[in-house]
């Protein structure tokens, strides 16, 4: 099922698209009283998810056409900062130590994690905000997004996925003068717009086993990367047990998982984006995430 955050009628509603992706039904019409994605990832029953199934197949005699409703991120306010995954595909590793100037020895023993606050996310049709003066160095990030199901914790790699609730499609938004000014990312992965989730959430049962999905993005229509999520050096079952040996991963905990090859930084003289570029990232049978650059 592909899950949505909408606006209809002047009200935010959590709801299910259709198939066909003509309609989205809200869930209080199929007897889900959610207030919001966060609680019903949290609280959503087996009998409850049947209902919805139902929904989509069947249809809902309360609808929503898609033209008369604004999607919002599936997950508008996440109730954690997010975790991310830096350099997380080898070419981008590359790439990422070349814009550095520092020498890369091709060794990648261990994960690099770091948080990612958002205020509220953004999603596909939404600008992403330039901070025009604040930062001169705006890049895209591809990514495929992991949304934990339920409170993980000492978690093996053999029962990881069985704690997806299912998957979004990403574009880790960066500011990457300020990002290696500090000494940690977290100040330039975190300002206001740089997180675009969505345009829905995809259930885990429709991306069967470890995802092996095609993962790109173009810049005003030219293609920059072209990768696919089984290139992950750190797979998510990996990181879903490293992490949870930790700390809990909490119901609703979202982990973008890096992203591939042919960032703007990754070009040589670099290529960031300016206002009026579209953005547009895409990850197979999770949909596609276009953005202007304001």
């Amino acid at each position: 099922m592909k899950l949505v955050t909408f606006l209809a009628e002047g009200k935010e509603l959590v709801g299910v698209r259709s198939e066909d992706g003509r309609y989205y039904y809200p869930i209080s019409a199929l007897g889900l009283n959610y207030r919001d994605m966060n609680e019903l990832v949290d609280c959503i029953t087996d009998t409850e998810r049947g209902r919805l199934a139902a929904g989509v197949a069947n249809g809902c005699a309360e609808k929503f056409s898609s033209g008369a409703v604004k999607l919002c991120a599936p997950i508008p306010i996440p109730k954690q900062d997010l975790i991310c995954l830096g350099e997380n595909y080898m070419d981008h590793a590359k790439e990422s130590f070349r814009y550095q100037n520092t020498a890369f020895d091709g060794e990648r023993p261990h994960a690099a994690y770091f948080g990612k606050r958002v205020n509220r996310a953004v999603t596909d049709g939404d600008s992403i905000c330039s901070h025009a003066g604040f930062t001169e160095r705006l890049d895209y990030e591809a990514e495929l997004a992991v949304v934990i199901g339920k409170d993980a914790d000492n978690v093996s790699e053999a029962d990881a996925l069985d704690y997806v609730f299912g998957y979004m499609a990403a574009n880790d938004v960066s500011a990457r003068d300020i990002q290696y000014r500090y000494a940690h990312p977290y100040f330039g992965k975190s300002l206001n717009g740089f997180a675009v989730l969505g345009p829905w959430l995809v259930t885990a049962d429709e991306i069967p086993g470890i995802p092996a999905l095609r993962i790109q993005s173009w810049v005003n229509g030219e293609a920059r990367q072209d990768g696919n999520t089984s290139q992950m050096i750190f797979q998510i079952p990996h990181i879903i047990s490293e992490l949870s040996h930790g700390f809990t991963l909490k119901a609703g905990s979202i982990i973008l998982t890096g992203t591939p090859a042919g960032v703007g930084m990754g070009f040589t003289p670099p290529r960031f984006l300016q206002p009026g570029d579209l953005v547009e990232c895409c990850v197979e049978g999770l949909g596609s995430l276009k953005n202007r650059v304001e």
